[in-house]
């Protein structure tokens, strides 16, 4: 129930909420260590982390400009942690790592809400994207494949994460230049035509 307090100044009553400030914080904090089931092998990284704050949360405008928001800060910062403690623990990190530098990656992410209406599928992609591949000092552009998942699990809502190695990165093959007419011309032809 809640408690009814005399305000100052305007001399009505003010309604309060039954928990503290203090309390509703400490009910958000989610214990990362045991959400469970992080495996790392050579060719995939899957870690389960908590859910991403919704889009609302995530950015505000200061100044004219949209930034991300403390929440949004906050998640980045907490997976960068939870994802270098997953790393470290594994002996095929060294192996995972050499195949980030010269492979394609696909990115799939599991959703599980509380309810299937409450948020949005893609919500939650961009600031996911962003702090797993912050955490690890990857450009996001690698990744050539998003597959996306709603679920819904009343009691363990939770984002399930597989990075997974593709094929290997072929870059395009230099256009070769005949050799008459570097010849004819004395220099070699620009690449813009």
């Amino acid at each position: 129930m809640p408690k009814v307090l005399q305000s100052k100044g305007k001399g009505g009553l003010v309604l309060l909420p039954s928990h503290t400030r203090k309390a509703k914080l400490a009910d958000s904090v989610t214990d990362w260590a045991n959400l469970g089931g992080d495996s790392l092998s050579t060719r995939e990284l899957f870690v389960v982390l908590p859910l991403p704050p919704s889009i609302n949360h995530q950015y505000a405008t200061v100044n004219g400009r949209r930034v991300l928001a403390s929440p949004g800060r906050h998640y980045k910062t907490a997976v960068a942690r939870h994802l270098l403690a997953v790393l470290r623990q594994s002996p095929h990190r060294s192996g995972f790592l050499e195949q980030l530098e010269t492979h394609a990656l696909s990115l799939s992410l599991r959703f599980n809400f509380k309810s299937a209406l409450r948020r949005d599928l893609d919500g939650g992609l961009k600031i996911a994207q962003d702090a797993i591949c912050q955490a690890i000092d990857l450009n996001d552009n690698r990744i050539t494949e998003i597959h996306l998942h709603k679920g819904l699990d009343a009691v363990r809502p939770r984002l399930e994460c597989t990075l997974a190695v593709q094929e290997p990165i072929t870059r395009p093959a230099r256009a070769i230049r005949p050799l008459s007419m570097v010849m004819r011309t004395g220099r070699r032809p620009s690449s813009r035509s």
